[in-house]
């Protein structure tokens, strides 16, 4: 006998019912398992802009691979710089799995950022200058990126969570790494110090910045709707709060001052309060008008396009091979 073909009678409301249903019960969705269009859409948009923020994350730190003070430091920055690579495109794979139904790949995903309708983390936007902007990258923002990842192992989508795995693990290093570098320029000498403190008041409105906008007692549709489809378990603000509970002691205990006056920890209600930051000075970042996102944006597209024949190279023995 054939093979028989299943046919299935399910509304579209049923098989919502029952992917809905099937979160509730804790299961995982697997890439080949049926997903309601909008619980793709957001896959792709988050683990996309994660994917393109892992690539974009190393060039800041990329430009102190050769000034990096010591043959230490350069072997460890430049293994950081390969680390962070390596999530991007561990990320698009996971990615390119969600898209292939679009008939899309991940060179399509590539032409996006270029085209600007792809965007990453307003951070990565930003200039290094000095050793110390180095240092803060790894102590603070990939801190930063480990609380919003560490929320994220649990996800409903199982690629994604098994890639976390890898990347938060691997993030802790780095973390450590950074971490290392400030504590070596706290112990230092008052320019050292000095240098410390500069590059935290530059960067402390761009770290606030890094969770998205608060909620003001209403989350977003986007957030709810990533909540409800168990994506992620906790809003922009309980991040950011998450943040300052773990790193603010931290910068106060080596003496760094945080640029603004106003930041206090309630008992009472448990809420760290704080200046908040420009938010339409963020939305002008990430669409690609940030202090250094041309120059930036530019070095990747070189970089692709100078790398073009190794693509080719690699599929044509796929071909040839099968």
């Amino acid at each position: 006998m054939g093979n028989q073909i299943t046919i299935d009678h399910r509304t579209d409301n049923e098989r919502m019912q029952e992917f809905l249903d099937r979160l509730d019960r804790g299961e995982k969705i697997e890439a080949d398992d049926w997903m309601p269009d909008d619980y793709r859409q957001q896959l792709v948009k988050l683990i996309a802009m994660h994917a393109i923020s892992e690539i974009m994350g190393a060039l800041p730190e990329k430009e102190w691979v050769p000034k990096a003070p010591t043959l230490h430091r350069k072997l460890a920055i430049m293994a950081k710089v390969q680390d962070e690579m390596g999530h991007g495109q561990l990320l698009l794979r996971v990615a390119e799995d969600l898209i292939a139904p679009w008939g899309k790949t991940r060179e399509d995903l590539i032409q996006d950022l270029f085209y600007g309708t792809l965007k990453f983390h307003n951070v990565f936007h930003m200039s290094a200058p000095t050793w110390a902007d180095a240092g803060l990258i790894g102590w603070l923002v990939d801190g930063a990126a480990i609380i919003t990842q560490t929320m994220s192992l649990d996800t409903s989508y199982a690629p994604y969570a098994r890639a976390l795995q890898r990347i938060c693990a691997e993030e802790k290093f780095h973390m450590q790494h950074g971490e290392s570098v400030i504590l070596a320029l706290a112990e230092g000498t008052k320019e050292q110090r000095q240098m410390l403190q500069d590059a935290l008041n530059r960067w402390w409105p761009a770290l606030l910045m890094f969770f998205g906008p608060p909620e003001n007692g209403k989350i977003s549709s986007n957030q709810e709707k990533n909540i409800r489809y168990k994506i992620r378990t906790q809003t922009n603000e309980q991040l950011r709060q998450a943040f300052f509970s773990k790193y603010v002691p931290q910068i106060w205990h080596i003496g760094l001052t945080i640029p603004d006056e106003t930041i206090h920890f309630d008992e009472e209600t448990g809420v760290w309060h704080y200046q908040q930051p420009d938010w339409d000075e963020f939305k002008r970042i990430v669409s690609g008008h940030g202090p250094r996102s041309k120059e930036r944006l530019l070095l990747r597209r070189m970089s692709y396009e100078d790398s073009q024949w190794v693509r080719d190279a690699l599929l044509y023995h796929q071909r040839s091979v099968s």
